[in-house]
């Protein structure tokens, strides 16, 4: 059960950092202003969506909930630059376009492309996938008060 929901969390993560990062960056780079103190609404909902994805990132790093919580978006991010690697127009051909999409996600195409071209979602990837490595993520927790041995109610003869 830990490992299926690994799975789930896993799979919210990798659409968070794919449509919540591409969208974020796209509307960060549209509405931005170069320091002159002027902001708007719009901009403080694309710093309060990077910020969730921030701290989702973090707990699923940090936390103990199962190694595919990472595997899951690390394996999409990493194969996703191997593409690009091996074949720019092919992974460009994967990022889903406009037409697509419905209107209010159409800036997740035009968002995730200098992601993938700048090596973010390379380094996403390599940063989630770090933890997957670690044995005790693989193990279950083990209880304290779990030595082996059972108790039992009676107070004995002494």
């Amino acid at each position: 059960m830990r490992h299926f929901s690994g799975l789930l969390v896993g799979l919210v993560m990798t659409a968070a950092l794919l449509f919540g990062g591409g969208w974020a960056v796209q509307e960060a780079g549209a509405d931005a202003v170069a320091l002159s103190g002027e902001s708007g609404p719009r901009i403080w909902i694309v710093l309060g969506v990077m910020a969730g994805i921030g701290l989702l990132f973090g707990l699923v790093v940090a936390g103990r909930v199962s190694p595919l919580a990472t595997f899951v978006p690390s394996m999409v991010l990493l194969s996703w630059n191997v593409v690009y690697a091996l074949d720019a127009k092919r992974a460009a051909g994967l990022i889903a376009d406009a037409v697509s999409l419905h209107p209010a996600l159409a800036p997740v195409g035009r968002g995730a492309a200098p992601l993938l071209a700048g090596g973010v979602y390379a380094l996403l990837g390599v940063a989630l996938f770090v933890p997957v490595l670690m044995p005790s993520r693989w193990s279950g927790r083990v209880r304290e008060d779990d030595d082996g041995y059972e108790r039992s109610n009676d107070e004995g003869y002494y």
